[in-house]
């Protein structure tokens, strides 16, 4: 077991195969990823498992593991063993001891339940994660809108401008944390984070990385007063152009609100003629399900998170 010696090696790292092998190549170009994250489990010349992990910029600390594979065809107890070892052996060279884990994600069939051979393939993974002391956080609908999908002319029930700046939108951001849905936020606040410290975090991890022109983020108002009714956040990240976040302040909330925000977003980057818009929302966030459906986006992925509630290292 050990990580790839060089961006030469990414061949070997493709034996194994998933769905984000195609981004690899320009992650190690651009420093998301750096072959020491990148580690093999090997007999002879043969791949039995794989694992990485990702950060957002060249110089960042492993922010996402996101990759993780193991042959099919070794026996399945074998398969266990190698696997639980590999995580445990790589985490300990990646993560620094006592820091947190990077969160574990993976991408899904839309059907992946249905299939048994599917089913048994990455329920044998997740079984490995939760022996190195992992738990399941989420499952959520990924979401895509196509070009040629009709958007929802605006009906003027509100107003829109673009966010003045962070200090806005993490005001906004802070009340519709309070009562959210969404299982990461409501992770942060049981983990001790405050409504507005949750806000912080994200707009850190996430929005501050964006380097998609920030006139697309959008205030939706009354029009008579000019009061906040919720936010839009249209972006591109490092891969898609993306409706990043959408929230409906709780005072507006059961006014049907949202369908307009989340048109006025997609309006916005549809006019850039993008090739597409993903989305995500949790499975069971079903409100914000129907109003992506309404909108027309199609659901073409799931996803599934793990977190690990201990430090890195070798300790779980």
């Amino acid at each position: 077991m050990r990580p790839l010696s060089g961006p030469g090696e990414l061949a070997l790292f493709r034996r194994l195969a998933y769905v984000l092998d195609h981004e690899l190549e320009d992650d190690l170009a651009t420093g998301r990823r750096i072959p020491e994250w990148m580690w093999v489990a090997l007999r002879g010349d043969r791949v039995l498992g794989r694992i990485a992990w990702w950060t957002h910029e060249r110089g960042g600390a492993p922010l996402a593991l996101d990759f993780f594979d193991l042959d099919p065809a070794v026996p399945a107890d074998e398969r266990a063993e190698i696997g639980l070892r590999l995580v445990e052996t790589a985490t300990a060279a990646v993560v620094p001891a006592g820091t947190p884990r990077p969160e574990y994600g993976r991408f899904l069939p839309p059907d992946w339940r249905e299939v048994p051979e599917t089913r048994d393939r990455l329920g044998a993974l997740f079984g490995v994660l939760e022996r190195a002391g992992a738990r399941p956080l989420v499952e959520r609908l990924r979401l895509e809108w196509r070009p040629g999908t009709a958007v929802p002319e605006p009906k003027g029930r509100l107003a829109f401008r673009p966010v003045r700046d962070r200090e806005e939108l993490v005001a906004l951001m802070t009340p519709v944390l309070e009562g959210t849905l969404d299982a990461h936020g409501q992770a942060d606040l049981a983990s001790g984070l405050s409504p507005r410290e949750a806000a912080e975090k994200h707009y850190a991890e996430e929005f501050a990385h964006y380097t998609s022109p920030r006139e697309w983020w959008q205030v939706a108002r009354l029009p008579e007063t000019g009061e906040p009714v919720g936010f839009v956040i249209p972006a591109r990240n490092n891969y898609h152009h993306t409706i990043a976040y959408i929230g409906v302040l709780p005072a507006h909330r059961g006014h049907g609100h949202i369908d307009d925000i989340l048109a006025e977003g997609t309006r916005i980057l549809a006019g850039e003629n993008v090739p597409r818009i993903r989305a995500a929302t949790d499975l069971a966030n079903v409100p914000m399900a129907k109003a992506f459906a309404r909108a027309g986006y199609v659901t073409f992925e799931r996803a599934i998170n793990y977190v690990w509630d201990a430090p890195g290292g070798t300790d779980s």
